[in-house]
């Protein structure tokens, strides 16, 4: 089994969907969620979904060093440390302190570094991160309020948070095959290999010459090049034929053009934040009760902004961005219970945490992508059989334009 751990819930589904693709049956944990001897019995991978990003080392560590642990003890002997694409850290931050707990917990000598997921637009060239056209440093993230990317060498980021050795590999090298980057890297002394991959077919080699290693990290783009079994998909099923709807906590331009393009045909509602800061339940109610006020053909949208301009960070004082989470997970919670949905898309990773532990869910069972990094998911309501529901975990950025229309046709 492969055993992963990722530091937030959208990171670990989009984890789990590049596993899925690559012939792993897959599920994902919920922070201190479990799966029972039948479903391990079922999977080739199993996820841990973390909230970690932008926690304190001390925590971080801690979080991840028990996932490890949980993970052996259902069988891992393999592991992988996922981060997101964009390696969103400062000096300060925990990727570097958690890959070297986990590498001494797991008795690794070493580990590459890969967050290349050329599918959406994130690139190694020469140690350099891209994102898209622009080097990290130029890119939006530069401008990150928790983690500023001020810098593009991966090498560069990773060194200030860590004591060991942080070694490269060129493409050149990449290049000429697996067996080269496996001998590149076994004439290194470096702990860690930060591996240039600008393209699918890079991974799939770097996937090859690590095949014999007990620790690999990176974005979800190098699970591309771990080969499952392709074994049958017991755990993975739709759900009952009723009525979906899509949460949005994320105000990334990406999840305002989906908003914009499902508002051709579908209802949305922008939430009411003076409302919510007021009477958040009061709100709540209100919300659950325009959706069910819609068409049963409609997949209705609720959303924190519909443009820029709806965006705001506070409110005569009060943060409101986990007011936000807090409504939607609310609603998505009243829209659950009372069989008004059975599927939901989510937009956002706080969003999607948020919504996750109101639903109770401890595990999801991965199903169809429906973009790079996202995709179904099934899961059980409050860890019940009887209640089951579909999500769709979307970090800001990802997924087409048509997302939130063409999602649904995946569950007919």
């Amino acid at each position: 089994m492969l055993g992963s751990i990722a530091d937030d819930f959208t990171g670990a589904t989009d984890l789990a969907t590049m596993l899925r693709t690559s012939g792993h049956r897959v599920s994902v944990v919920i922070e201190d969620g479990t799966l029972s001897p039948a479903q391990l019995a079922e999977v080739d991978a199993v996820v841990v979904a973390l909230k970690t990003r932008t926690a304190p080392r001390a925590e971080a560590v801690a979080a991840s060093l028990d996932a490890v642990a949980r993970l052996r003890s259902w069988g891992a002997d393999r592991f992988y440390v996922k981060y997101c694409s964009t390696f969103d850290s400062t000096d300060e931050g925990n990727i570097g302190p958690v890959l070297d707990a986990v590498a001494d917990t797991v008795g690794a000598d070493r580990a590459v570094v890969v967050p290349s997921l050329p599918a959406n637009g994130r690139t190694v060239y020469q140690g350099h991160l891209f994102v898209g056209a622009d080097l990290l440093e130029n890119s939006s993230m530069r401008d990150h309020p928790l983690t500023p990317m001020t810098r593009s060498r991966v090498a560069d980021l990773l060194r200030p948070q860590t004591p060991h050795d942080v070694g490269e590999v060129p493409l050149a090298a990449v290049r000429q095959g697996a067996d080269a980057v496996r001998d590149a890297l076994d004439a290194s002394a470096a702990r860690y290999t930060v591996v240039d991959a600008i393209t699918d077919d890079d991974l799939v080699t770097i996937g090859a010459a690590t095949a014999a290693d007990v620790l690999v990290s990176g974005g979800s783009g190098l699970a591309l090049g771990i080969p499952g079994p392709r074994l049958p998909d017991a755990l993975w099923s739709a759900p009952a034929s009723g009525r979906g709807a899509v949460l949005c906590g994320s105000v990334s331009a990406t999840t305002l053009a989906q908003i914009a393009h499902a508002a051709r045909t579908q209802p949305v509602r922008l939430i009411d934040v003076a409302a919510a800061v007021a009477d958040e339940q009061a709100t709540i109610a209100a919300l659950a009760a325009w959706v069910e006020e819609q068409s049963p053909d409609a997949h209705p949208v609720v959303c924190a902004a519909r443009e820029r301009s709806d965006v705001r960070s506070d409110l005569d004082g009060v943060e409101v961005a986990p007011v936000v989470e807090r409504v939607l997970a609310g609603v998505a919670r009243l829209l659950v219970e009372r069989g008004l949905v059975t599927a939901l898309i989510v937009a956002g990773g706080e969003s999607s945490g948020a919504v996750v532990r109101a639903l109770g869910v401890g595990a999801l069972h991965i199903g169809p992508e429906l973009a790079p990094g996202v995709c179904w998911a099934a899961g059980d309501v409050d860890g019940s059989t009887d209640k089951n529901v579909a999500l769709a975990l979307k970090s800001g950025n990802f997924g087409g334009e048509d997302l939130f229309t063409q999602a649904w046709e995946v569950l007919a």
